[in-house]
């Protein structure tokens, strides 16, 4: 189990597996589940299109998808990139699915 802080903010961050491209996601705990807040890009491809906000910063397409929040965030590593996802939360990274496998489901433990 993986705590997050109190405000429920944390990051997603992983390589895109056909374009080796960073991709990462701001997300936050709100009542009910997950809202993925910001998504970001080192350019697009392949299943890598930017949110029609988007917008350059330093380097980064830069959007604010129109989600709702889900309940569960299921992630997977497919064994085709160098390394698997990586989650931050305050000034804590934690490397999840390194290798191909098993599942790995993200979600607020309830109160």
């Amino acid at each position: 189990m993986l705590a997050l802080p109190p405000d429920g903010h944390f990051r997603l961050q992983w390589t895109h597996s056909v374009e080796k491209t960073e991709w990462r996601e701001d997300w936050r705990r709100v009542p009910g589940g997950l809202k993925l807040e910001r998504a970001a890009i080192k350019g697009s491809g392949a299943g890598m299109e930017p949110g029609p906000d988007a917008r350059l910063v330093d380097g980064w397409l830069v959007w604010s998808p129109k989600v709702a929040p889900v309940s569960t965030l299921v992630i997977a590593a497919s064994g085709m990139t160098a390394s698997g996802w990586t989650l931050c939360a305050s000034e804590t990274c934690q490397v999840l699915g390194d290798t191909a496998g098993e599942a790995i489901t993200l979600r607020p433990c309830q109160n």
